[in-house]
C-alpha cells in the first residue's frame, strides 16, 4: 500500500461511511466518496466527492479507476445487481473491504445457505468477492448501535421507546469501531482473506439499551412493548418484507439465545471496543 493511498468509499454519507472518511483523511489518504449528489454530500475538507450510484456500474468503475482500495457497502438493492458492481470495482482496485453482516456462523465459507435472508444477501456478495481475484476483507458487523437512532423522534417527543422483544439481548457495536477496523484493513497489510466479526463489548437487552440512553441524556425513559405485527408494519415501509421478517426473527431468537461478544475489534485495533454507554453519550444530542 502506498504511503498516501487513494481510497474509494461507498456509502460515505452514512453513519459508518462518515466515520470512516474522517479516519482515512486524518491518516493522510486521498479519499474519494461515491455519492449521488456531490453538492449535498457535506463531506470533510479534502475529500473528493464523485458522482455515481451503485445501480450504475459504469459510474462505479470510473470512480474506482486508480484506487488502491475500495470500501464497499451494499444497501438493500437486488443481489443480482451486485455482480456487475463487484466486477467494476475489482477491475481497477486490488483491495476491497466489504461491510458485511454477522450471521453467528461461518456457513458462507462452505458456500452453504446462510441462516436468514439478510445473512444470505451478504453471503452472496461475499462469494462474488471471493471469486473476483481481488484481495478481500469482510468486516461483519453485528447489531449496529446506530440503528437505535430510529427511537430518537419518539424519545424527543414523549420520553418513550416503543419496540418489540424487550429481552432481546445484543452486543451492539459503535460505528467508530467498525470504521477503525475498516480503515486498518484498507490501509495496512495482513488483513487479506480475513473475516472480522465486530461487536460491542457488552450484551444488553432492549430494555437495558433504553435505560442507558436515558442515563446519557439525563432523564428516565419509558419502554412500551410493541407487537411483532406492529413492528413489521413499520419495517416494511422501508425494507423488503423478507428483510423485515428476518430482523424480527433474529430478535425473537435473541430473547432465547443472546448474541455473543467478539474480541476482533481489540485484536485488530489494539484497544477494547467502545461500550454502548459510550455510544449513547456520543449521540446524546440526537435524543434530546
Amino acid at each position: 500500500m502506498h504511503a498516501q493511498p487513494t481510497l474509494l468509499v461507498t456509502g460515505a454519507t452514512g453513519t459508518v461511511g462518515r466515520s470512516l472518511v474522517r479516519r482515512l483523511r486524518a491518516g493522510g489518504a486521498a479519499v474519494r466518496a461515491l455519492v449521488r449528489d456531490p453538492a449535498t454530500a457535506d463531506l470533510p475538507a479534502g475529500v473528493t466527492a464523485v458522482r455515481g450510484d451503485l445501480t450504475d456500474p459504469a459510474t462505479v468503475a470510473a470512480a474506482a479507476e486508480g484506487a488502491d482500495a475500495v470500501f464497499l457497502l451494499w444497501p438493500a438493492l437486488p443481489l443480482d445487481a451486485a455482480g456487475p458492481v463487484v466486477d467494476a470495482i475489482t477491475r481497477h482496485a486490488p483491495r476491497v473491504v466489504y461491510l458485511s453482516a454477522d450471521s453467528g456462523q461461518d456457513a458462507r465459507e462452505a458456500d452453504a445457505d446462510a441462516p436468514d435472508p439478510i445473512s444470505d444477501f451478504h453471503a452472496g456478495i461475499e462469494r462474488l468477492l471471493r471469486a473476483s481475484g481481488a484481495e478481500w476483507t469482510f468486516v461483519r458487523g453485528g447489531g449496529f448501535a446506530g440503528n437505535v437512532l430510529a427511537w430518537a423522534p419518539e424519545i424527543r417527543a414523549t420520553g418513550t421507546v416503543t419496540a418489540p422483544y424487550p429481552k432481546a439481548a445484543r452486543s451492539l457495536v459503535h460505528e467508530d469501531d467498525i470504521a477503525d477496523v475498516a480503515a486498518l484493513a484498507l490501509t495496512t497489510d495482513g488483513h487479506a482473506g480475513r473475516a472480522y466479526r465486530v461487536t460491542g463489548p457488552d450484551v444488553l437487552t432492549t430494555v437495558e439499551q433504553v435505560r442507558i440512553i436515558g442515563e446519557a441524556i439525563g432523564r428516565p425513559l419509558r419502554y412500551v412493548e410493541q407487537t411483532r405485527e406492529q413492528a413489521r408494519a413499520e419495517l416494511v415501509r422501508s425494507l423488503p418484507a423478507d428483510f423485515a421478517d428476518g430482523i424480527l426473527d433474529a430478535h425473537a431468537e435473541m430473547e432465547r439465545t443472546p448474541e455473543t461478544v467478539s474480541h476482533d475489534v481489540e485484536a485488530v485495533t489494539g484497544r477494547p471496543a467502545r461500550t454502548f454507554a459510550q455510544w449513547a453519550r456520543d449521540h446524546a444530542g440526537d435524543f434530546r
